[in-house]
C-alpha cells in the first residue's frame, strides 16, 4: 500500500474521531476503512451507558461498509486518545472483537494501521494482529 492511500486513511480516521461519541470515558477514536471498491468508510466510537452496548469506531465504519454493499475490506486506519488531547499519546489498536469482526471481511494481510499522526503511525497485517484466527474454513 502505498504512502499517499496510508496518509488519506489516517487524516479520514481523524476526521471521524471528532464524531466520537465518548461522554464516559473520554477516549475518542476514529476509523477509516477502505473496501476493494476504492471506497472510504469512516467510522468512530459510540459509547453506551449499558457499556456492552458501545460500539467501536471499527466495527462502526466495517457496519457502515457492508450496510451499503461493500463486504471486501482491504484497510483500516484507527487513531484514538483523550477527546481534548492536543496530541495523542498512544497507538489505539483494535480490540479483540474488532479484529474478530475484520477478520469475517478482510484477509489475513488486510492491512492495519495505527497511528498518532500522519507521520507516526505502525503498520501490520490483519494475520499479524490475530493469528490463527476463527473463520468460516473453521466451521466447514
Amino acid at each position: 500500500m502505498d504512502e499517499e492511500l496510508i496518509q488519506t486513511l489516517i487524516i479520514n480516521a481523524f476526521e471521524a474521531r471528532t464524531k466520537s461519541y465518548c461522554k464516559y470515558s473520554g477516549y475518542a477514536v476514529g476509523a477509516a476503512l477502505l473496501t476493494s471498491d476504492g471506497e472510504i468508510y469512516r467510522g468512530c466510537n459510540v459509547e453506551n451507558s449499558s457499556y456492552g452496548a458501545t460500539i467501536c469506531a471499527e466495527r462502526c465504519a466495517a457496519l457502515k461498509a457492508v450496510s451499503e454493499g461493500s463486504n471486501e475490506f482491504m484497510a483500516i486506519a484507527i487513531v484514538g486518545g483523550m477527546k481534548d488531547a492536543k496530541e495523542l499519546k498512544d497507538y489505539a489498536y483494535p480490540c479483540g472483537v474488532c479484529r474478530q469482526f475484520l477478520s469475517e471481511f478482510g484477509s489475513s494481510d488486510m492491512t492495519v494501521i495505527v497511528a498518532k499522526s500522519i507521520d507516526d503511525k505502525k503498520v501490520f497485517t490483519l494475520g499479524e494482529l490475530l493469528p490463527e484466527s476463527f473463520s468460516a474454513d473453521s466451521i466447514k
